[in-house]
């Protein structure tokens, strides 16, 4: 199957810091193609994910995920929280 990049943790990391995408770009160093690439879950450089950790002082999994494509995050993560239910029920049973 194949994934792709999704930057949602990314946009909901700025609204939680009240941030603007504008204030990333300047923050981060990084260019108007870059942070539209981004908007749009398209693939950008290690160096340009980098320099966003960096500014923001966390760590790539808080930034970005990788989901199958084709799928959406909501799904995804919909698809994980069925899985641990069933998971924590089966434990429960035992």
């Amino acid at each position: 199957m194949k994934r792709k990049m999704s930057y949602k943790k990314l946009w909901k990391l700025l609204i939680d810091r009240d941030m603007k995408k504008t204030d990333l770009r300047t923050g981060a160093g990084i260019s108007s193609s870059s942070l539209a690439k981004l908007s749009k879950d398209e693939n950008v450089t290690t160096d340009v994910l980098l320099r966003i950790c960096d500014s923001l002082d966390v760590d790539l999994n808080d930034i970005a995920e990788t989901v199958p494509e084709g799928e959406t995050v909501v799904e995804v993560r919909a698809e994980k929280r069925r899985r641990t239910a069933t998971k924590q029920h089966r434990i429960e049973r035992t």
